[in-house]
Order: C-alpha cells, then sequence, then structure tokens
C-alpha cells in the first residue's frame, strides 16, 4: 500500500493534461493521486515530511517507495532525499477503492432506534477509512446495512481499541450527541489489562496530556506541564502476579488518554507498542506488522483496550446505557473460558 493524504493535506486525482513530469502507467488496481507540499514541509527532506505525515509509514518505507518510483515529484524530479519547496506537488500510486474485498458483516448491534444506533466494534477495525490503509471501515459497513439512513460517527475509538461506537441517524441527533460527549455528559467505562499488579485499588490520576515532542513517532502523545488537563480514575477488578484488569473511567477525552495515563503510572496495557515501548518498537511495525520480534516485546498482539459502557443522553432527551461485551480475545488472556 502507499500513502494517502492526512493530518489536513490536500490529494486530488491527477489531471494528466497539466502534468510537468511523465508517470508510468499505474499498475492495475492502483492509480495516481497528487499532494501539494503545505507550509510545514518548505525546506525540509521529503522522506521526513511525508513520515511526519503519515504515521502508518517510517521514513524508511517512504524512501523505498521513492526508489520503487511510487512517489515522484510532478513539477522536478524529486528524491527522498530531497528539500522540498512549498507548492510543489509530489504524484503517490495508491490502490483504488474499487479493489475492497467482499465487506464483512455489520458487527454486533448494541441498541438501535429510529435516532441513533450503537455498535459493538471489533479489534483491529477502523471506525472511519484513513490514509493508506484500504480496508472496510465500521462507518461504511453501517451506510451499506442501513441504506438511504444518513448516518454519522458521533465519536472514534482507534482502530486496536474494541467495543461500543455510536452512530447518529440524522444531523440533529449527531450534534446533539456531539455536544454530549464536549461537555462531558457522557459516562464512559473501558476495560484495560495493563502489566503489573498495581498495588493500589483505585487511583486518580490527574496529568496534562500534549504532544511528545522528544518521541519519533509523531502520533504519540506524553505528559506535561503545559498540556490539555486529563484526568483519569482507575480501579482494579481483578489482579493475577504478571498482569491485572483494570476498569478506566476518563474524565476527559484527550487523545490516548487511557494509554498514556497507565503508563504514566507504570502499568502500560498490554499489547500497546506505542506507550510502554520505545520508539524503536512501533516504528518497526510500521516496516514489519507486528512480527515474532514485536511480540516478545509488547506480549500481546494488539493493545488489550476495550470500551465497555457508555451512558449518555439520548437525542431525545432519556438516558441510555450501552454495554459491549468483553471480547472473547480478552477473555482468553485472563485464563477465561
Amino acid at each position: 500500500m502507499y500513502p494517502l493524504a492526512s493530518g489536513g493535506d490536500s490529494l486530488t486525482p491527477m489531471d494528466e493534461q497539466q502534468a510537468m513530469v511523465e508517470l508510468p502507467p499505474a499498475p492495475e488496481g492502483y492509480q495516481w493521486e497528487e499532494l501539494c507540499v503545505s507550509v510545514s514541509g518548505n525546506n525540509r527532506r521529503a522522506d521526513v515530511w511525508l513520515a511526519s505525515h503519515f504515521p502508518h509509514y517510517s521514513r524508511s518505507a517512504v524512501s523505498r517507495h521513492f526508489r520503487s518510483g511510487r512517489i515522484v515529484g510532478r513539477d522536478r524530479s524529486v528524491k527522498a532525499s530531497t528539500l522540498l519547496r512549498q507548492g510543489e506537488r509530489l504524484c503517490f500510486c495508491r490502490p483504488v477503492l474499487h479493489t475492497l474485498e467482499p465487506p464483512p458483516a455489520l458487527p454486533a448491534v448494541l441498541y438501535e432506534d429510529h435516532r441513533m444506533i450503537a455498535l459493538d466494534k471489533p479489534a483491529g477495525m477502523l471506525v472511519h477509512p484513513a490514509g493508506g490503509v484500504f480496508v472496510w471501515s465500521l462507518i461504511a459497513l453501517a451506510r451499506l446495512a442501513r441504506p438511504g439512513v444518513h448516518l454519522h460517527l458521533v465519536h472514534r475509538l482507534d482502530r486496536d481499541t474494541s467495543g461500543v461506537v455510536v452512530l447518529a441517524k440524522d444531523a440533529e441527533a449527531n450534534r446533539l450527541l456531539k455536544d454530549a460527549f464536549q461537555r462531558q455528559a457522557s459516562d464512559k467505562v473501558y476495560w484495560a489489562i495493563c502489566r503489573g499488579a498495581p498495588r493500589w485499588d483505585t487511583l486518580l490520576v490527574d496529568a496534562p496530556i500534549g504532544d511528545d515532542t522528544a518521541s519519533e513517532v509523531r502520533v504519540r502523545m506524553g505528559v506535561r506541564d503545559d498540556g490539555q488537563a486529563a484526568r483519569t480514575r482507575l480501579f482494579v477488578l481483578a489482579r493475577w502476579r504478571d498482569r491485572a484488569l483494570v476498569a478506566a473511567h476518563p474524565r476527559t477525552g484527550r487523545t490516548h488518554q487511557i494509554r498514556l495515563h497507565l503508563e504514566h503510572v507504570g502499568h502500560p496495557i498490554l499489547g500497546d507498542r506505542l506507550y510502554g515501548q520505545p520508539d524503536e518498537v512501533f516504528l518497526h511495525t510500521i516496516d514489519h506488522g507486528i512480527d515474532a520480534w514485536t511480540l516478545g516485546r509488547i506480549g500481546w498482539a494488539r493493545h488489550a483496550l476495550h470500551a465497555r459502557i457508555l451512558r449518555l443522553p439520548h437525542p431525545e432527551g432519556h438516558a441510555v446505557e450501552l454495554r459491549a461485551p468483553m471480547p472473547t480475545d480478552m477473555i482468553a488472556m485472563l485464563g477465561g473460558p
């Protein structure tokens, strides 16, 4: 697979009549698209800038795409080491959407009425399309299963996180449900399997969150004094010698909040390749996936985090409580039936 636009950059189909650099024919199932270099790319190496915009690709992966001819300059010859100019255009060869495999079944419906639907998202499924990854997303499957219904994704979960996801069925319901999240009128409970057995039974983590500027990984967050306020209440539900099942109640909604706060108190989530690990682990997975080397360090193939309970006001005013059963892979990890 090849990079696609993310982070606000504009990627549009190529206009071949305006092209200044001749492009080779795209392989069957692929097409050329164009990205305009933003101000953040001015005077930066092409591979560094592209890797900073596409978290699914490391700098070495971007360099390989340059060498293979899948990334080229439209206005001039560009290599991985070329210093970019703001406004110039880079061309990408990426898969077209019609090459997708047949859609899987819609995830289990936890609740549905004429204003909203709640689904039990499985681990490994994207909630919405993302650059560089051509797979069926939760919102695409829901729209396919409910033709004629204008579905809106109200909130998001990370790809590896399983559990409750809410979609609205009309624009007003979408606005009301999103407002409930923004003003913290919703109550969320996540279950996580963490490394080690905490000595505390309950703990309030009050640690502000911001970008981790010391990390090579652009998407990594860090605890920092000048970050946004972030609070998570943790409860130990069960302990084992080397792990524990913890319920996390986030009081704010920062990016990666639960994962970062558990790392911050010394008990990162089992299987997390971004938190509780050096940068090299996450960067290795971008190029090689979850191989034996990675598994030996993170302990499991995905981070063990599950959106268990969501309580929020319905668009028509009454309270709704949504529960997603613990997934079988997490049950097995704890030695259950």
